[in-house]
């Protein structure tokens, strides 16, 4: 029992720590990321606005019900027509009697009616029959304006797989980088233990001793750098992910590499889509516009009842109305053909946005393309490089053991060696970023 109980704390713990692959990153990344998902949500929005453009050409249908008691005569005046209960002597007049030829009304009776209930219940249906093209180009205008939160949603993913490869990759190469700290650390760790013995036998200084001492620190202070340097990507790292991440399998920096054709690129690169979207619904925009220079027309249906007592024979007093608005606005002062020319002038800006997103794009992917073909050459002779510094430290601290050299000679061939290491980071890194910077441009969804 004790070992069953070893055993699943043991895979447990390893499930726990188990290294986190790039292909799983980018999966959880979907789904975690709080920047795509409120990009997804504003996607959501779009797509509901572009469902009330629609809806407002269906027309609407309304049910009213009133519930009233007035002694306003006025009031009550109508509410007897409106229940079909008006009488001649609700408005002062009375029976005509051959006996009694004398009008004897007086003006209270019409003034000064008593208080009357009044239930009313309406329904109504109003349409849109034509409306010179608002309704439909603003139907149109919602949905390209959804289809343009799709792209900005799909712009929101890439940056953050763009951010999350880089992340991994600036991992690897601050590990390799640990490694080399390490390994130069360990070989003047050799260093000082020959100088120390060669001081003992009276053929060093103790300056030497601390010279080394001094790059040992140095080369103590770029490991503990780099270390910080790490941590801080993971922290990172687990905050694109919304979860903590503490280990990575390391992807192969040298299998990096990725190609990319110009004349497919205008048509897949997102910021292209945008303007190109942009101008299209610019265009719409102008028809929308002149839609005001044409009449409004409409159509409506009422059917209700009224009475004088609540929830009472509904067909008794039904009374319907039919009929159709035109309405149609001959002046305004000119604000009409202000707002067409605007949106005109929107329209042609858009037109140069769009010629310009194409241009600096192309522009942009032949400096990455140039950019990255140096970084190659330079990292194949920063490679050489490190080598060659790396050959010219052991042959000197070989010649210091045979006391050829000094150790400051010595320890600055060291240097160069560190430096060197250094700088061939720095071009794999700007490599890598360069790359993640195509491919992000390249690609056309997420």
């Amino acid at each position: 029992m004790k070992m069953f109980v070893y055993l699943c704390f043991v895979v447990t713990v390893s499930f726990a720590t188990s290294p986190l692959s790039l292909h799983d990153a980018l999966e959880k990344l979907k789904s975690n990321n709080h920047e795509i998902d409120i990009a997804k949500r504003d996607e959501h929005i779009s797509a509901l606005e572009a469902e009330v453009a629609t809806a407002s050409s269906l027309g609407s249908l309304d049910l009213s019900h009133n519930l009233l008691r007035s002694n306003d005569a006025l009031n009550i005046f109508g509410y007897k027509l409106q229940s079909r209960e008006a009488r001649f002597t609700d408005f002062g007049f009375r029976q005509l009697d051959m006996s009694n030829p004398n009008y004897d009304a007086k003006p209270s009776d019409l003034n000064e009616p008593p208080s009357r209930n009044h239930f009313s219940t309406q329904l109504t249906y109003s349409l849109p029959l034509y409306s010179g093209g608002k309704i439909s180009y603003y139907k149109k205008i919602t949905k390209a304006l959804h289809h343009l939160s799709t792209l900005t949603r799909e712009e929101t993913s890439l940056q953050k797989q763009y951010e999350v490869k880089k992340t991994f990759y600036d991992i690897a190469l601050v590990k390799d980088y640990i490694t080399d700290l390490a390994f130069i650390e360990k070989t003047m760790q050799k260093l000082y233990t020959k100088a120390a013995a060669l001081r003992e036998e009276g053929y060093a200084k103790k300056v030497d001793l601390l010279e080394i001492e001094t790059r040992l620190a140095e080369v103590g202070r770029h490991y503990e750098s780099a270390k910080a340097n790490e941590a801080m990507l993971y922290h990172y790292l687990s905050f694109l992910l919304d979860e903590t991440v503490s280990e990575i399998i390391t992807p192969t920096i040298e299998t990096l590499s990725f190609e990319i054709h110009e004349e497919a690129i205008l048509n897949d690169n997102i910021r292209v889509k945008q303007a190109a979207q942009n101008l299209e619904i610019s265009k719409m925009n102008i028809a929308l516009e002149e839609s005001a220079y044409y009449p409004q027309i409409g159509a409506f249906v009422q059917y209700g009842s009224a009475d004088n007592h609540w929830m009472n024979d509904f067909s008794k007093n039904d009374a319907y109305t039919v009929g159709v608005q035109i309405k149609w606005n001959l002046f305004n002062g000119g604000a009409d053909k202000a707002n067409v020319e605007k949106a005109r002038v929107h329209n042609l800006k858009a037109q140069q946005a769009f010629i310009l997103s194409q241009k600096s794009l192309l522009l942009h992917v032949k400096q990455l393309q140039t950019k990255l073909h140096t970084y190659v050459y330079e990292i194949k002779s920063l490679k050489k490089e490190v080598e060659l510094a790396q050959m010219i430290y052991e042959n000197y601290a070989g010649r210091y053991e045979q006391k050829l050299l000094s150790i400051h000679e010595v320890m600055l061939k060291q240097t160069e060696a560190l430096q060197a290491v250094l700088k061939l980071k720095e071009a794999q890194n700007a490599h890598n970023d360069t790359i993640f910077e195509l491919e992000k441009i390249a690609r056309s969804t997420d």
